[in-house]
């Protein structure tokens, strides 16, 4: 269980560093619905490319945690991506987190650090019949939801946006978690193996989309909420997690100190600047 904890704490440093890069180069473009073209600008952006290269070496980490201890411990000890994203953000982008800022994020890192406490042993790897399917439906209301999110102009958006974003990656956490096999033929023929990067892919860009709306540490807020939760929901009703023993109580005060801490960095992060968000793209 060490090793698979020590990787996920890897993943999160690698995380919140991929999403300050990204956050910067998707502030170059101008804020508009997503359209294909967008992702191609991106793309020629030599920091947007690094930063999927990071979050393709973080999921790597993240995916060996997913395989050797519990959905809900794994996705909390990535969730202290946050504390590395607010930090990098006021060092690179220049964004001031007030003295409630900083205690928002400390209450999600501490919260979601006890829901990691709580954790017991690993439950089974083998899904209910029925259950990739509802996986699939997940994502296509997610995508449904995210096109209508990108279309507003709510200062709400950003975090919108989050918390789908956070349910897209925590789709491909537990799409990971339920694979049969490493093997090409084992992935071949697994329907969870292709939910994976879909739902990957999906959350990456609604992510970009809430990094264009709002800050760093409000966009990423929701999504580390919902990447922790929901996949803490489903390791312990459908694939039979455990919760240690006498930690019960603890577990639904974690699960409260997070929701207030999320809720509490998008109430009050006012976002970046007219400047930030209408820059017109680099040639």
């Amino acid at each position: 269980m060490s090793l698979g904890f020590v990787a996920a704490l890897a993943a999160a440093a690698v995380f919140g560093a991929a999403a300050v890069l990204q956050a910067t180069a998707v502030r170059r473009q101008p804020v508009v619905g997503f359209q294909p073209g967008t992702l191609v600008r991106l793309l020629r952006q030599p920091l947007f490319v690094l930063a999927i290269g990071l979050n393709l070496v973080g999921f790597a980490l993240h995916f060996v945690s997913l395989r050797m201890i519990p959905l809900y411990l794994s996705q909390a000890a990535i969730s202290a991506s946050l504390a590395f994203t607010a930090v990098l953000a006021t060092w690179l982008l220049w964004e001031r987190l007030s003295a409630l800022d900083w205690a928002a994020v400390a209450a999600v890192t501490v919260g979601l650090a006890v829901l990691a406490g709580a954790s017991g042993d690993i439950g089974t790897d083998d899904p209910p019949p029925g259950f990739v399917g509802w996986l699939y439906a997940c994502i296509v209301v997610v995508a449904a939801l995210g096109l209508l999110a990108a279309r507003s102009h709510s200062s709400l958006a950003s975090t919108v946006l989050g918390f789908l974003a956070g349910l897209g990656f925590a789709g491909s956490g537990v799409a990971a978690r339920i694979l049969p096999g490493y093997t090409p033929a084992a992935l071949w023929d697994a329907p969870a193996a292709y939910a994976l990067p879909i739902s990957g892919g999906l959350a990456f860009v609604l992510y970009s989309l809430a990094l264009q709306r709002g800050s760093v540490t409000v966009a990423t807020a929701p999504v580390v909420v919902m990447q922790t939760l929901a996949p803490a929901v489903v390791g312990i009703v459908v694939l039979d997690d455990a919760v240690r023993g006498g930690w019960a109580v603890a577990a639904v005060g974690a699960l409260f100190v997070t929701a207030l801490g999320a809720i509490t960095l998008a109430r009050f992060e006012r976002g970046p600047g007219a400047d930030d968000a209408t820059a017109a793209p680099e040639s």
